[in-house]
């Protein structure tokens, strides 16, 4: 049986159609895989919720960043992510900075984070009453090394900061370093932190403030000086007015302040057991006045209680066992509340 041309000439228009649509099929097919393969590409890696930190550099590449995010396990594929960031054309959106970013987040919350700049910080606290030593521990502890520590501790960085004006020559950053939280990110670094706790007690320290130090006969530097005594001594801070008014009551008849945390401090600086007995400059059961220089770090109720003491006319106070501060006028007075109410803290 033969075909005749006629006939051959109308079955290939219909192999190309079937060729065309095998042809469709299997490139909606091919698209509808990779798109799966895609969106199942910018799924979390998983249900962890851990984090991890991750520094993006100025100018990095979408590639680079994607390649990072998949070697650290935060991402399935870099190129996923970097379809993603091309097609929604985000590519100049992307902050330098760095991130706390977790397997359990999507390609999209990811990139939205990298685009809205929501960097990772951490807080530093520098706690009231805290000496210069221990604040060096804790920039140390929150990662900075301690050469830079080092160099935020040394006065001569802040050479011209209005918050020192009134510190003397030679005086170490001993009670001037505020207290409070600090936001820390990858570029902080210990000076930065310093300098804004010093921008805090430049604050703090007011003209007016300064006015009221100086109507109790103060210089503001002993002013700081008497109020980290009172930070060191009493912990509640209704108390701290009646306990400076204390200590200016004793400076102003020419008795000693008699401060057992100014005798710690000595020799802790000394590197001795903390004793109220051991002998230097700033054992104010020994010698008179205020010691050499702060003991600590102050709050603002410190300085606020040394500026504005409270209008009574104690002479002694003790600590007692149950956390109450008892105020007296006489010796007497005082050894029997000490005897009364003073058992674990006055051995």
């Amino acid at each position: 049986m033969r075909y005749s041309a006629n006939a051959r000439r109308h079955r290939w228009p219909q192999r190309l159609t079937i060729i065309l649509v095998i042809g469709v099929i299997l490139t909606v097919g091919a698209t509808v895989a990779v798109r799966k393969v895609y969106n199942e590409k910018l799924l979390p890696v998983s249900s962890s919720q851990t984090t991890k930190l991750v520094t993006v550099g100025g100018g990095a590449s979408v590639d680079a960043i994607g390649q990072q995010l998949e070697k650290d396990g935060l991402i399935r594929s870099a190129w996923a992510f970097k379809l993603y960031v091309s097609t929604k054309q985000l590519r100049s959106n992307l902050q330098a900075g760095t991130y706390a970013l977790s397997p359990s987040q999507s390609v999209s919350e990811i990139v939205s984070q990298l685009t809205s700049g929501k960097i990772a910080t951490d807080n530093i606290t520098i706690l009231p009453g805290k000496r210069v030593d221990q604040i060096k521990a804790t920039l140390i502890n929150s990662g900075f090394s301690p050469a830079d520590v080092d160099t935020a501790l040394d006065p001569a960085t802040y050479a011209s900061n209005p918050a020192l004006v009134d510190k003397p020559a030679g005086a170490s950053l001993e009670g001037y370093i505020f207290p409070d939280s600090f936001q820390k990110n990858a570029d902080t670094t210990a000076t930065s932190i310093i300098e804004r706790s010093l921008a805090e007690m430049h604050s703090a320290l007011t003209p007016d403030m300064r006015a009221a130090f100086a109507k109790q006969g103060l210089s503001t530097y002993q002013g700081i000086i008497l109020a980290s005594v009172v930070e060191r001594e009493v912990s509640n801070s209704s108390d701290r007015r009646q306990v400076a008014q204390v200590f200016l009551s004793r400076l102003k008849q020419n008795m000693m302040l008699g401060s057992d945390v100014t005798a710690y401090y000595g020799a802790i600086a000394d590197g001795k057991e903390p004793s109220v007995n051991y002998d230097t400059p700033f054992n104010t059961r020994l010698h008179k006045g205020l010691p050499p220089s702060p003991i600590s770090n102050v709050s603002v109720d410190s300085l606020k209680a040394v500026a504005y003491p409270s209008n009574t006319d104690w002479l002694y106070f003790v600590s007692g066992d149950d956390g109450q501060t008892y105020f007296s006028k006489t010796l007497e007075e005082h050894d029997a509340l000490a005897k009364q109410h003073c058992h674990k803290l006055c051995e």
